[in-house]
């Protein structure tokens, strides 16, 4: 036995002319849990479809608890659960009809099936919905439920997909205590978002990538040490102003800006030394700057400084 619940080896995935995942490679040892952060189109739902034998890659190959995915799906794929980014429900039927049904189809039965339903039900946090159809349901009782689906079968890694886009914070959170959980009974996780604040609390490692490219792979701490000691000084505008971030990229001892939303993230080896700068650039553009915050480097700034844009580009 390897230790590694998942390997991932060369993968590589190319729809015609464009490669949606490029020449990745990573692995994920028992009891561990992985992020996978990028911004949308960064090639990380493909990865996971490969990951999950939903979709063929051009090259490379995926174990999971030692089995091809490719050759050998049927075996691997009992070893994982997956909650898709898509929820994958029958809204007439109740939530205990879905996990029914969903249970039936990982080859449970009788009354190891029923409790089962009982268990995760609980687990999710909707035992008192159960016999409620699932097109009552809210959007974020919905994606609770599409992830206990993804627990029937007692996986021992669990796929997440973007499990939390789009719903109330409460689900959310949720969400995010129940995967928290799960990884501290031993379920190895892979946890797929855009959200860099998701993958800093429930993720031992940090998998970054950038147009199916894997740029780095690390803890938190690893990941922080790639800015080196360079500031991150946070500028809040009243109103943005087109070519600010190119302006103020441009001076002297500035190594990289984003702007989101009014807000410039600049950094800088020097950052008090340069700040008189920006403050001058800005003003000149007409940009009032309402705040202004230095702080620690975080993922976002990771993130900058490995492609030069934003998580949220």
């Amino acid at each position: 036995m390897s230790g590694f619940i998942l390997e991932v080896s060369s993968l590589t995935k190319r729809f015609g002319p464009r490669t949606a995942v490029d020449d990745i490679s990573f692995a994920v040892p028992e009891g561990e849990s992985l992020g996978l952060l990028g911004p949308n189109g960064a090639g990380k739902s493909t990865t996971i479809s490969m990951v999950c034998g939903l979709v063929t890659p051009t090259s490379g190959d995926v174990r999971v608890a030692g089995e091809s995915v490719r050759d050998r799906p049927m075996q691997a794929r009992r070893a994982f659960g997956l909650v898709p980014q898509d929820v994958a429900l029958y809204p007439t039927l109740t939530a205990r009809e879905n996990l029914l049904f969903w249970g039936q189809m990982y080859g449970l039965g009788g009354q190891d099936l029923k409790s089962r339903v009982d268990s995760v039900l609980d687990i999710v946090g909707l035992s008192d919905r159960g016999r409620d159809r699932v097109q009552t349901y809210s959007g974020g009782m919905k994606r609770r439920l599409n992830m206990a689906v993804g627990l029937m079968h007692r996986p021992r890694l669990l796929v997440l997909d973007e499990p939390t886009v789009g719903i109330d914070p409460q689900s959310r959170n949720h969400i995010l205590e129940t995967v928290k959980s799960l990884n501290a009974e031993g379920m190895s996780v892979l946890y797929t978002s855009h959200y860099m604040e998701e993958v800093e609390y429930l993720c031992d490692r940090i998998l970054i990538m950038d147009e199916g490219r894997m740029m780095a792979l690390g803890t938190l701490d690893e990941l922080r040490l790639l800015v080196g000691d360079q500031d991150v000084i946070k500028i809040k505008v009243a109103e943005a102003k087109p070519g600010a971030r190119e302006a103020l990229a441009a001076i002297e001892g500035v190594s990289g800006c984003t702007e989101e939303d009014r807000v410039m993230i600049v950094l800088a080896p020097h950052g008090r030394r340069v700040l008189a700068d920006i403050i001058t650039v800005l003003n000149s553009m007409g940009a009032k700057v309402t705040s202004v915050e230095v702080r620690e480097p975080d993922l976002e700034n990771v993130f900058l400084h490995l492609t030069g844009k934003s998580l949220r580009d």
